[in-house]
């Protein structure tokens, strides 16, 4: 039987800013999907008949990503080992945004434990710059509903892709916070597809920001019984787990 794929509706202005919309959601390369177009989106005249453009993106199967992963393998390789910093020398993205941050709590009153590092990916996609903070009682740090701990990431980021000149993704997490999150969300996304796989009824998941959206996305995207998608609009946007087809 043929492997089930994941299907992202995605609505924006344009087809391009869709594609790329989904794609940061589901943090995954345009290398990993397949994208259908159902509605290229029309323009109107100041403003008026516009229709926004939709689209679904279709996640590759496993075979089909190490099929694409197999032959690229070896150039990949040989790009990674160019760009690495010599031993001992921190990477001047990792620099600046440890500079940054460190002047942004400092403003703050904030004594903390700050450590800077680039995380993991796959493929050609830009390495995370990732932030760890650490240190007594700083939950007012999260915020309610991670409010705080998400605009002290986007105005660090704003800083950070000033001063380089370009975007680099970049996530800040705060006594673990995320890691807990994050494992919290995929605990969820299994139970709820156990009970979709169970009663064949789909399950409409509380609203999310993008980025816990996609966690619960590619936590599913290899489980042949469930499909997921994304529906409403942001901030009220949710992730539908239903049976799959």
């Amino acid at each position: 039987m043929a492997e089930e794929r994941t299907i992202l509706e995605v609505i924006a202005p344009s087809v391009e800013e869709a594609v790329e919309k989904g794609l940061n959601e589901l943090g995954l390369t345009k290398d990993d999907i397949d994208v259908e177009v159902l509605d290229e989106g029309k323009k109107g005249l100041l403003g008026m008949g516009t229709r926004q453009a939709r689209i679904a993106l279709k996640v590759k199967t496993q075979l089909e990503q190490a099929e694409l992963k197999s032959e690229e393998t070896a150039s990949t390789e040989t790009i990674t080992s160019e760009v690495e910093a010599s031993p001992g020398e921190e990477p001047g993205e990792v620099a600046i945004a440890r500079e940054t941050i460190n002047i942004i709590l400092e403003k703050m009153h904030v004594n903390a434990n700050v450590a800077v590092r680039l995380g993991e990916t796959d493929s050609d996609r830009v390495k995370p710059i990732l932030i760890d903070i650490e240190g007594n009682d700083l939950s007012f740090l999260i915020g309610r509903k991670s409010e705080t701990i998400n605009a002290l990431q986007f105005i660090t980021s704003l800083v950070v892709d000033r001063e380089l000149g370009h975007w680099v993704p970049l996530q800040i997490d705060v006594q673990h916070y995320r890691k807990r999150r994050e494992d919290e969300l995929r605990k969820l996304a299994r139970r709820i597809a156990e009970q979709v796989e169970n009663t064949g009824r789909k399950q409409i998941l509380e609203p999310m920001p993008p980025n816990e959206r996609r966690i619960i996305h590619i936590e599913l995207r290899d489980n042949p019984k469930v499909n997921t998608e994304s529906i409403g609009e942001d901030p009220r946007r949710k992730v539908t787990i239903l049976p799959a087809e």
